[in-house]
């Protein structure tokens, strides 16, 4: 069966290049930004955010309110939730408002584009209708344009361009190496608790967003580690063979323009976990930008996550655990 959420996942080209068509404002160049957020909306601001320029201290949020010093730096603050409602996200642009502080709303409505109109505040709507962890291209394009506007990111249409023909060429319409790829490994992990590594950077986020889509797509525990801070800890316990570690695979995500120590490290660490767990495979990021190897990275392991839901007949699209927490959260 090809569920909706993979024609979502192979149609995540297609909503990077959604992004070369906003047409914002500028904004009043800004020193500090925070962006604010949760889930796959935090995945998308930091995505977003990785081409910020040196010049400029950017800061991702993930919890309630703000920074302690966002408002003594007169931080801009982007506010990215794409049901708008989330309950984090919203205390942080109540916080703003309180404070005086210029925000821009990016989702698909909700509370914070409340906010945003009674505030005259900037907003980027973008298409609704689907899980937010689907929405992860259309997200991070719009947190790039924005950081764009501010004069934060340089040449943001290039680099969304770059990222989507990357994608597009992994994917090859559903018969591309890098989704053959994905589905390789979703057989290699059906009977694994799945374990993704990657070295600080664009492959550490892709690792995370691996971990969180076979959580939820899958519906299946799974974790990830960076490295280098694995190498400090972890690694003791995966590689000791008095652990009973035969049902965990590991998916190591390389990045070939990252520090080179990093990339030694992950070859080393795949050595040691090799006589005690099973390796799954390994993913080599592509492109130039870090946004567009991260790009590549998290691409395959969407595909994978959503084909191990497929192979065990598990409906992808819903969270029914995760919305009744926090309908539980709202009924307090």
């Amino acid at each position: 069966m090809t569920t909706d959420m993979m024609k979502l996942v192979l149609d995540s080209p297609d909503h990077l290049r959604w992004g070369l068509d906003l047409d914002l404002a500028p904004l009043p160049a800004a020193d500090h930004v925070v962006l604010l957020g949760m889930g796959g909306s935090g995945m998308a601001a930091t995505a977003g955010s990785m081409a910020a320029s040196s010049g400029t201290v950017v800061v991702v949020h993930g919890g309630y309110g703000l920074p302690p010093w966002a408002a003594s730096h007169g931080a801009l603050v982007v506010a990215v939730s794409y049901s708008g409602n989330t309950e984090e996200t919203v205390a942080g642009v109540e916080e703003a408002v309180a404070a005086g502080l210029r925000f821009v709303a990016v989702g698909s409505g909700g509370r914070i584009a409340e906010l945003a109109a009674d505030a005259g505040a900037p907003q980027v709507s973008v298409p609704g209708g689907m899980q937010p962890r689907a929405a992860l291209g259309y997200l991070s394009a719009a947190t790039m344009r924005v950081l764009e506007a501010a004069g934060a990111v340089e040449s943001a249409p290039s680099l969304l361009s770059e990222a989507a023909d990357v994608v597009d060429g992994l994917f090859g319409g559903g018969d591309g190496a890098g989704y053959t790829l994905g589905v390789d490994i979703a057989e290699a992990l059906l009977d694994r608790l799945p374990v993704a590594i990657g070295p600080s950077g664009p492959a550490a986020l892709a690792a995370r967003r691996w971990m969180t889509q076979i959580n939820e797509n899958a519906k299946r525990p799974a974790f990830f580690a960076e490295i280098p801070e694995m190498n400090h800890n972890a690694l003791e316990a995966w590689a000791t063979r008095g652990v009973d570690a035969t049902r965990i695979g590991v998916v190591a995500l390389s990045d070939p323009a990252g520090n080179p120590r990093n990339e030694r490290r992950l070859d080393l660490t795949m050595r040691r976990l090799g006589g005690n767990i099973a390796s799954a495979g390994i993913v080599t990021g592509r492109g130039e930008s870090a946004f567009s190897r991260f790009w590549s990275l998290a691409a395959v392991g969407d595909v994978a996550s959503v084909a191990m839901a497929e192979r065990t007949d598990v409906d992808p699209e819903p969270v029914e655990v995760l919305e009744g927490f926090k309908n539980a959260l709202r009924e307090e």
